[in-house]
This record gives structure tokens, C-alpha cells and sequence, in this order.
């Protein structure tokens, strides 16, 4: 693929409203602000979302779970400056208990692949982007809906550029790149956790640090594999701010006295002043480490 000689394009799939405002987001508002075009894509209305802030947790409220999420979409994406399409497939729900209950009929994460992936196919051919991310293999925690964006988001990045495939949903478009969301890795948490001990702060991470290294440890004497590091930095603490704003407009879903929001925001900036990104496949030549989703297709970047 050659260098773009225009606006460059992104978009961002994400299962639920209120995934895009924890992931990425800051990477969104910079790159909205220089002139980038970007999609959010929400696969599912978030029907099945629990009340997560205990200020909304009412009735009255848990009634129109539906329409909220809806209008704290609205909020969050005039917030972002982004656009944004759903899907329209139905939140499946985080089975809990053990063995876990079977997921609802007719739900996102048990569509068949091609059904699931057909209405993306379609938005990645007319939205043309450059650049997707998702999140990886294990959906950055092992939610259904989490696991289906992924596999949706791969099998449209290689299906739209096949024109013998999906053949009704638009002429053919080759994503340039795909990435998957790295948005708590272990550096990087453990790096706050250490700066907010040394300036006296209480640490929220100490039994995430903890657990995070008896899964690791686990998982090698099982012989698997640790996961794989960030490829990708994008500077953007400037837009810490607004992230947090978008996320505040999640109102059901976020606890303004949660863990958040206990990192100072000085704090954070200084010490991880980005938001990071494993490079899953490119059609572009680019050299790792990278501190630009699109490096490589830059006019003046050797493609």
C-alpha cells in the first residue's frame, strides 16, 4: 500500500458504549484535533451492562438501561469529537457463576462469525479506514462480547479486502493496519503503582499486580505463553482530560470515586504519558517500536 495523500482515517471497534472511552480514547481526541478521520463502532447497545456506579443504581434507572446507554453514548462521542455507528447486535452479558448460565438467545456472541462480521465488513468498505483497532485474541478480559469484537474485527480487516467475499456489502477496501488495544499492560501498571507509593499515595493495583503475576507465573508452568508487549506508544496526555470526561458521561457505568480516578492526573501523564498498542498485522512497512498508529502511511514515510 502506498502513502495516503489526504485525510487519513481510523476506526475503532469496541463491544459495548463506554469500551471506547477506557481504550484509546486519548489516542482518538489527538487525532481528531489533527485532522484525522475516526470511527467508533459499537457492536452491541450495552443492554446487559450492570450499574456500576452506585449513584445510578435505582430502578427507575435500571428501566431504561437501553436508552441511557444510548445517551451517554451521544455525550461521550461529542466529547471525543468522534463518530460513531452501532452495529445494533444485543449485549450478551458477563455469565457469572459456576458453571457460568448459558448466554441469551439471539445475543451478539452466539451470531454465527459471517452474520456477526457482515454489517462491519459493510462500514469498513464505506468508511475506508487506514488504520483498526480491537482488542486481541482474549478481548482484554474474557467478556463474550469482548472475544466476538476481536473475531469479527480480524475477519473483517482480511474479508473487506476480498472482493469474492461479503459481496454485497460494498467495493472492496484493504485496511492498511490492524492493532489491538494494550491499555493496561503489566509495565505499565506497575509503573503507576510504584510512582504512587513513592509520592505517598495509596496504590489501587497491589492485588491486580498480584494476581496478574500468579496467572503468569501459572501460565508458564502450563507452558504459555506471556503476552505479547506494546509495538506502539502514542504520546497523548494532553487528552488524558477529555478521556476522563468522556468516561464520566458513562454514568451508569462509571464510578467517579472509582479506580479510574484514584491516579492524579498529573501523576499519570508524567509517568505514562501514552496509550499503547500491539501491531497485529500490517499491509505497510514500519519499523518497531512505533509512536504513531500511522507510521508508514504518512506522505514522506517509506512504504
Amino acid at each position: 500500500m502506498e502513502t495516503v495523500d489526504g485525510p487519513l482515517r481510523l476506526m475503532a471497534v469496541h463491544a459495548h458504549p463506554d469500551d471506547e472511552s477506557s481504550k484509546g480514547a486519548a489516542t482518538m481526541a489527538r487525532y481528531v484535533r489533527e485532522g484525522v478521520e475516526v470511527l467508533v463502532v459499537t457492536c452491541t447497545g450495552g443492554e446487559r451492562g450492570s450499574i456500576l456506579n452506585p449513584a445510578m443504581d435505582r430502578p427507575e434507572v435500571l428501566a431504561r438501561m437501553p436508552e441511557l446507554r444510548r445517551e451517554e453514548m451521544a455525550r461521550a462521542r461529542e466529547i471525543l469529537g468522534v463518530d460513531q455507528a452501532w452495529l445494533g447486535f444485543v449485549d450478551s452479558g458477563l455469565p457469572e457463576g459456576d458453571p457460568p448460565p448459558p448466554l441469551p438467545e439471539g445475543c451478539f456472541a452466539l451470531q454465527p462469525l459471517e452474520v456477526a462480521a457482515a454489517p462491519l465488513v459493510a462500514l469498513v468498505r464505506s468508511f475506508r479506514p487506514h488504520v483498526m483497532t480491537t482488542y486481541d485474541e482474549h478481548g482484554g478480559y474474557p467478556h463474550p462480547d469482548h472475544i466476538r469484537t476481536h473475531e469479527i474485527s480480524v475477519e473483517a480487516f482480511e474479508a473487506a479486502a476480498d472482493p469474492a467475499r461479503y459481496p454485497d456489502a460494498g467495493p472492496a477496501w484493504e485496511v492498511a493496519k490492524l492493532y489491538y488495544d494494550a491499555t493496561f499492560t503489566p509495565a505499565k501498571v506497575l509503573a503507576l503503582h510504584e510512582a504512587l507509593l513513592a509520592e505517598g499515595f495509596e496504590s489501587p493495583y497491589g492485588d491486580w499486580i498480584t494476581r496478574a503475576q500468579e496467572r503468569q507465573e501459572a501460565g508458564a508452568a502450563e507452558g504459555n505463553a506471556t503476552p505479547e508487549p506494546a509495538t506502539t506508544r502514542v504520546p497523548c496526555a494532553e487528552y488524558f482530560g477529555l478521556r476522563n470526561e468522556a468516561l464520566l458521561a458513562h454514568a451508569t457505568q462509571i464510578d467517579p470515586n472509582g479506580r479510574w480516578f484514584s491516579v492524579p492526573l498529573e501523576l499519570q501523564q508524567r509517568v505514562w504519558p501514552t496509550e499503547d498498542f500491539r501491531l497485529a498485522s500490517a499491509r505497510v512497512a514500519t519499523d518497531l517500536p512505533e509512536d504513531d498508529l500511522f507510521a508508514g502511511l504518512r506522505v514522506g514515510s517509506v512504504a
